[in-house]
């Protein structure tokens, strides 16, 4: 099983961009998935959770800039950042965890907020 994400890449102050995450080999729709952000030299950190449901919930630093959502009968889920910041310059990871513990990382995807 595996998470494979895309999405990243440059883009203005201000701006938009949308994350994305789809899982493989794994019954994706019992699975919580969540998005942590991790900057250079700093610890992972927690954005945002979707439930397998799709209720979200989000870090305060992100709420109202960030929207989390997903689509279980194409094993994705969705990160949607909007209003960017410098500070939100950094890698974003997506993970699934399942009522088993069963858990799973995605590889990963650079943002990099630059004007």
């Amino acid at each position: 099983a595996q998470l494979v994400e895309s999405g990243g890449g440059l883009v203005q102050p201000g701006g938009s961009l949308r994350h994305s995450c789809v899982g493989s080999g794994l019954v994706f729709g019992s699975y919580v998935v969540s998005w942590h952000r991790q900057g250079p030299g700093q610890d992972r950190e927690l954005d945002a959770t979707i439930s397998s449901g799709g209720d979200p919930t989000y870090a305060d630093s992100v709420k109202g800039r960030f929207t989390v959502s997903r689509v279980n009968a194409k094993n994705t889920a969705y990160l949607e950042m909007s209003s960017v910041e410098p500070n939100d310059t950094v890698v974003y990871y997506c993970h699934a965890r399942d009522w088993l513990n069963n858990n799973y990382w995605g590889q990963g995807t650079q943002v990099t907020v630059t004007s």
